[in-house]
């Protein structure tokens, strides 16, 4: 029976690039893989033919000979099936095998450290002008007394035995003859015969570091800052992870905000709604005057320009404070306060009913 045509077998044009030939094969052979189709003769047969055809077409000198005499070479005179280089069939199982059973054959990688979360909480004042601080972060860093390495010296290693120093265990998996990393000794290949001291064989120790910690100004709850490279230490030579710090900022007892602009409520008389008048208004930095113009109503907002929080992410963005007046109404007045009400009153043709009451009159002319 003819063979089938390797780009055809694989699902491939014969233009295709590498980096696309080697995604195609891994994609297939996660797919018919023996141990995932356990009992199917068709899906074993299925990928020794895809990996067959991958280990020539993986292969630049046994390409470019399939394609100019195709089969009539055959896999042995490409070779062999098995009989793979690098880049071949065996150089992309490691990332299959990986897959399959969470393990690789290629040892121990470095890995990166795991990142730190720490809640910070600031005022109100803080949020607004950005504030340069220190905090103290406990963590793990490497052991300094051995480098790292857990051992007391050089001299305080042997070779592992069971993996007898390769770091790997080999195992028939399958048709297959696989490695997995070395359970005894990590993937290290040496066990240590003496510990240091310091770390007792953890390699890190754990420790206090005092950190500088800028806030820029515009910060507000929920804001996270990343300090790089000062979470937990990474292993066998992996990079550090990070910091992060959350904020949470104080209530403040005469402000809110909303987004830019900080709101303040204030109180006036209703003479002063009546008649206008200059009130002080406190600001996050100090006072400002604020004028009341005559006939203000009840609940009536006034913006303080320039006077808020800088934007974030646009420091030449600046929010205004914004001031909301409410007016007081007195509940004890005079005898002669309440006679100039009532005469105010008839003045201003105002319906009198005793029944109600002077005050709700009076409040009922500044809504």
């Amino acid at each position: 029976m003819p063979k089938r045509d390797y780009y055809e077998i694989l699902g491939v044009s014969r233009d295709t690039t590498d980096e696309e030939l080697k995604k195609t094969y891994r994609k297939l052979a996660i797919k018919y893989h023996p141990d995932k189709n356990q009992g199917k003769k068709e899906s074993e047969e299925k990928f020794k033919e895809i990996s067959e055809a991958y280990e020539v077409l993986s292969d630049p000198q046994k390409r470019k000979s399939y394609d100019l005499f195709g089969h009539t070479q055959g896999p042995e005179g490409f070779g062999g099936f098995g009989g793979h280089e690098s880049g071949g069939v065996g150089d992309i199982f490691s990332d299959i095998f990986e897959d399959f059973f969470g393990t690789t054959s290629r040892g121990r990688r470095p890995a990166r450290g795991a990142d730190l979360r720490y809640n910070l909480e600031i005022s109100f004042e803080d949020a607004a002008f950005g504030l340069e601080t220190k905090i103290k972060i406990p963590k793990w860093v490497n052991c300094t007394s051995c480098n790292g390495t857990g051992a007391k010296s050089a001299s305080s290693f042997k070779a592992c035995t069971t993996c007898r120093g390769s770091g790997q265990i080999r195992f028939q998996q399958g048709f297959f003859s696989v490695s997995r990393t070395c359970n005894h000794c990590l993937g290290e290949g040496k066990i240590i015969t003496e510990k240091c001291s310091e770390c007792k064989g953890d390699k890190k120790i754990h420790t206090e570091r005092t950190l500088s910690l800028k806030i820029p100004p515009g910060v507000e709850t929920g804001t996270k800052l990343r300090l790089t490279g000062e979470g937990e230490p990474g292993d066998n030579g992996g990079p550090p992870g990070d910091l992060y710090v959350f904020l949470t900022v104080k209530e403040h007892p005469l402000f809110t905000r909303e987004n830019g602009d900080i709101l303040y409520d204030t109180q006036i008389s209703f003479v002063q709604a009546a008649l206008g008048g200059k009130i002080e208004i406190p600001t996050l930095k100090s006072t400002t005057s604020l004028k009341i113009p005559p006939g203000t109503q009840h609940g009536k907002t006034f913006r303080l320009k320039g006077m808020g929080i800088v934007n974030l992410r646009n420091s030449s963005r600046i929010g205004d404070q914004v001031v909301r007046v409410n007016i007081k109404i007195p509940t004890k007045l005079t005898q002669r306060q309440q006679e100039l009400l009532e005469e105010f009153a008839k003045t201003s043709e105002e319906k009198t009913d005793e029944e109600s009451g002077i005050f709700e009159k009076v409040k009922n002319l500044f809504e």
